[in-house]
């Protein structure tokens, strides 16, 4: 990709000062690249292939609407029938992505949503489209409550990851990406408040359907648990034995239950966040989801958006929980494709499919 001079001064000055200024005529740039070759799909032969080897009961058909869902974002190998599964209740043809911003410190990025300005993302299948109703929501929300960062979006793989099986079930799909970095759950409060607001009055503009036409997807991985491969860190408060394992597995479904299954309220979802980020910091992890900012902030803003347009709280049910240490692979290696982090009892991470109506 080319660009002239003063589009690459201007944007490397408007990303490195954290201007979170936006119009219609804001210069945008036209195409995310790929980012990880390894873990997730980037040919549309490997995809179908990957498909091909998911177990037959996670492509039993989902006839359900989910408004919202909760995925993985984990390598194809690990968790790539928990993808299906959990995305093949979204029938919409617009799709808000609410990703981690796992590189977010590279930037110094903190407190604010994290916007790109690309027109279309690289997937298996062509490229996928930007919904138009990004550049409406960021025209209408205060500037101080976002960045547009194309760096970040460029480097963040949570998204990338369920871009592929949403365009392999829907070739008209088309996405709104936002990144959730560092954030005070006061913060998440009052921007999924904005959001959501802003969101449902461009919707009801639109006469667009919370389910059927505009739904969801959070973006999350579950405990990364062990004492090996974690940059020197030991993520295994239990051990890693048997039974050590096993609690950790315990603790994750306690959260699971205690927090975001059944009724949303906005109670439960503090809970998580108590449960995932330090009371004293909440830069630090609690408990090892790195979705712990993406799902208590995805969940406020898609709850606030269904009482604002139904008058009531959103349903989760849990689609299934599965990890890398308990679960099968699939294959990939003759597809070109591999594995991003090792699998064993000292390094393993749970995957969570959450489903919202």
């Amino acid at each position: 990709m080319k660009f002239n001079f003063f589009l690459i001064f201007f944007f490397s000055f408007f990303a490195q000062n954290s201007v979170a200024q936006y119009s219609s005529s804001h210069d945008s740039f036209p195409v995310r690249e790929f980012h990880d070759s390894i873990g997730f799909a980037k040919h549309a032969w490997q995809m179908d292939s990957i498909i091909s080897r998911i177990d037959d009961a996670d492509k039993t058909p989902v006839k359900e609407v989910y408004k919202t869902v909760i995925s993985p974002h984990d390598d194809y190998s690990y968790a790539a029938g928990l993808y299906l599964k959990t995305l093949s209740g979204i029938k919409a043809n617009t799709v808000v992505l609410i990703g981690v911003a796992h590189r977010a410190r590279n930037y110094e990025l903190q407190d604010k949503l994290i916007f790109g300005s690309y027109e279309a993302w690289e997937a298996p299948y062509g490229k996928v489209e930007i919904s138009p109703l990004r550049d409406r929501l960021l025209e209408k929300i205060p500037g101080e409550s976002f960045v547009v960062h194309n760096d970040m979006m460029q480097l963040e793989h949570s998204l990338e990851a369920i871009v592929p099986f949403l365009q392999h079930q829907n070739q008209y799909i088309k996405i709104l990406p936002l990144l959730v970095p560092y954030m005070r759950f006061e913060d998440m409060q009052r921007f999924s408040d904005m959001l959501a607001k802003t969101l449902s009055e461009i919707m009801q503009e639109e006469g667009l359907n919370y389910g059927k036409e505009l739904a969801l997807v959070i973006s999350n991985d579950a405990i990364h648990y062990g004492s090996e491969d974690w940059g020197g860190s030991n993520l295994a408060p239990f051990g890693t034995d048997k039974k050590g394992n096993k609690k950790a597995h315990q603790k994750d479904r306690r959260i699971i239950d205690e927090t975001l299954k059944d009724q949303l309220s906005e109670e439960k979802i503090d809970a998580f966040n108590k449960y995932t980020v330090q009371e004293d910091d909440y830069k630090e992890y609690k408990w090892t989801w790195c979705g712990r900012y993406s799902v208590p902030f995805g969940l406020l803003f898609a709850n606030k958006l269904n009482r604002l347009i139904n008058n009531e709280d959103l349903q989760g049910k849990m689609v299934d929980y599965r990890s890398s240490l308990r679960n099968e692979h699939i294959p990939v290696k003759d597809l070109g494709m591999g594995t991003t982090a090792p699998s064993k009892p000292t390094h393993w991470v749970a995957y969570l499919g959450m489903a919202y109506q």
